[in-house]
């Protein structure tokens, strides 16, 4: 058996210190300067645009004069159902791209922008953790480049278009009831998720319910990840739907007008944004859908032209194979025709003793079924043991031993401590896995012409290990509705909670002889996708009792402490 394990145990003492030094703060590690970042791209340091020191937007123009040169190696990495803190995929993905460079390749890494709900709420930061993080951290959890305030201003803008249009005669005749678009802010706030507005008087508009999504659960925020550029952009924004008319007729944002003011918001947005590893690795973050409540990966975009620039690609989907996954291969890789190489599921000890303990039956059942997942999509898959302090010797060779009963190959990796020096051995498995795969192609598993009906029922009993699929009363009539208005050849995103393989946070493990409620359905024409809600899952989520929020201080200087 392959010794996985080991370790360079004497320089353990020494890189301790330095994880210790670097406190997961930005004011402690040496960055590049952004333009020698671009340069190890072959990016000429005059045409990208600077946002300070250490961030960048390069300009779309990048990707279209490349068009025609051949792509680098796509490498994903998802990962078993987690635990509620998350077992480290972007740590992962960085680790892995960090561990990639090292070994001489030319590599950039792609994830999404992080959004301010989970990073004040319960889950923290998106920029990874350790010796593993994408840099400057603090700015890209907060303020970034102000993409999140584009997609949310531009959403916002069209609200308050279609509740000028009924407050001046409503000449296309929309049924105030039936308008599905809703506001969003980047917060967790459950007070916003159902309210009335337009009371106070004629002055005020017209009274209707209405409601509040999270920004990253914002159709403009789907559109963003996966238009081809700028043009294609405007092209779905203006083929949103936003409601219906009293005869049932879709009202779309072209009968609005409020395609070229929207579009116009989004000028400066489209333009991928590039940022750097601890290890100095080029890594493009860019847009951030949510993958339990939306698509859960950064923008098509960003990861094409990474792909032209680089030997290979390292990028995220949100949470497990059941959700981001699924949804990077049957949205985003069949809208931007991308062709993954490899795949990286990461698993923890705490998730595996999480989902029923180190055994068969239990939290291995789970990981095993992530597994199968990745290869009923025709990848074989690479298992990344992502390490943590105090992890037993035993418990992590069970995993390696149980993963090579079943022909997978499982590496131990400990990149939050070590960086890519940590990871140097789940490199070389992924660039083995890589050769392996060279000649499959991406296996979907329904076609564009099966009913939405289908499609669920596909997902639930293949992906999730469902018996079957049950439709609320509701949920039957928004899909008849979508199919007649000619929407039943889009492919489905589906936002359950990414806590089970179920639509129930309680089955863990791999759970067996349940069903899947479908309580709504929601059509996003200009993204390209029907939103399918299952159990409880909330588009606005709320804040836990002790968030995150209340354990930060700043001193008189503006250094921060507590943040996540």
């Amino acid at each position: 058996m392959t010794d996985y394990l080991r370790q360079d145990d004497y320089l353990w003492p020494i890189k301790q210190n330095i994880m210790n030094s670097l406190n997961h703060s930005d004011q402690h590690c040496k960055l590049k300067k952004i333009y020698e970042v671009a340069e190890e791209l072959g990016l000429d340091a005059e045409s990208i645009l600077p946002h300070g020191h250490y961030i960048a937007k390069i300009p779309i123009q990048h990707l279209k004069s490349r068009l025609t040169e051949p792509d680098g190696n796509l490498i994903l990495v998802t990962a078993m159902t987690p635990t509620p803190q998350g077992e480290g995929k972007t740590t992962t993905t960085i680790g892995l791209g960090d561990a990639l460079r090292d070994l001489g390749n030319r590599t950039a890494i792609c994830l999404r922008e992080p959004s301010l709900g989970p990073y004040f709420g319960i889950k923290g930061g998106g920029t990874g953790a350790g010796m593993a993080q994408v840099m400057p951290a603090e700015d890209i959890n907060l303020h970034f480049v102000g993409d999140m305030y584009s997609v949310s201003k531009s959403n916002n803008l069209l609200s308050a278009l279609i509740d000028n249009h009924l407050q001046h005669g409503n000449e296309l005749g929309i049924d105030p009831r039936r308008i599905i678009w809703r506001r969003v802010i980047d917060l967790n706030d459950r007070a916003l998720r159902e309210i009335f507005i337009g009371l106070g008087g004629v002055k005020h508009g017209v009274p209707r319910q209405d409601g509040f999504n999270i920004t990253p659960a914002s159709e403009v925020m789907a559109m963003l990840c996966l238009a081809e550029d700028f043009k294609d952009l405007g092209d779905r924004l203006a083929r949103t739907v936003v409601g219906f008319t009293y005869k049932g007729e879709p009202v779309k944002v072209e009968d609005i007008g409020a395609k070229g003011a929207m579009q116009i918001l989004l000028r400066d947005t489209v333009h991928p944004n590039l940022v750097q590893t601890t290890g100095g690795t080029p890594a493009f973050v860019h847009a951030g859908p949510f993958a339990n409540i939306a698509q859960g990966t950064n923008s098509a975009i960003a990861t094409r032209m990474a792909l032209k620039l680089s030997d290979y690609v390292v990028t995220e989907a949100g949470f497990a194979t059941d959700l981001g996954a699924e949804k990077f291969f049957h949205i985003k890789c069949r809208i931007a025709g991308l062709n993954p190489n490899a795949v990286v599921v990461v698993a923890t000890v705490k998730a595996v003793h999480y989902h029923g303990g180190i055994h068969e039956n239990g939290g291995l059942a789970n990981l095993l079924k992530h597994i199968e997942n990745i290869r009923m999509f025709n990848i074989e898959p690479v298992v990344a043991i992502n390490q943590f302090a105090g992890d037993k010797k035993e418990d992590l060779q069970a995993i390696v031993t149980f993963c090579e009963k079943h022909n997978a190959r499982a590496v131990v990796a400990n990149h939050f401590q070590f960086g890519g020096q940590g990871a140097l051995n789940l490199a070389k498995v992924v660039i083995d896995s890589i050769q392996d795969n060279k000649n499959k192609k991406l296996n979907f598993l329904y076609p564009p012409e099966m009913s939405i009906r289908g499609k669920i029922e596909t997902l639930a009993q293949k992906i999730y290990g469902a018996d079957g699929v049950d439709f609320d009363r509701r949920a039957e009539t928004d899909i008849d509705l979508i199919t007649e208005n000619g929407y039943g050849h889009l492919p489905v995103c589906v936002a359950k909670t990414p806590k089970s393989l179920s639509d129930n946070a309680k089955l863990l493990g791999r759970p067996k002889n349940f069903r899947i409620t479908v309580n709504e359905v929601r059509i996003s024409a200009g993204a390209g996708f029907v939103v399918v809600i299952c159990g409880n899952i909330m588009t606005m989520p709320g804040l836990p009792k002790s968030p995150a929020a209340l354990r930060i201080t700043v001193s008189p200087d503006g250094k921060a402490s507590g943040l996540s």
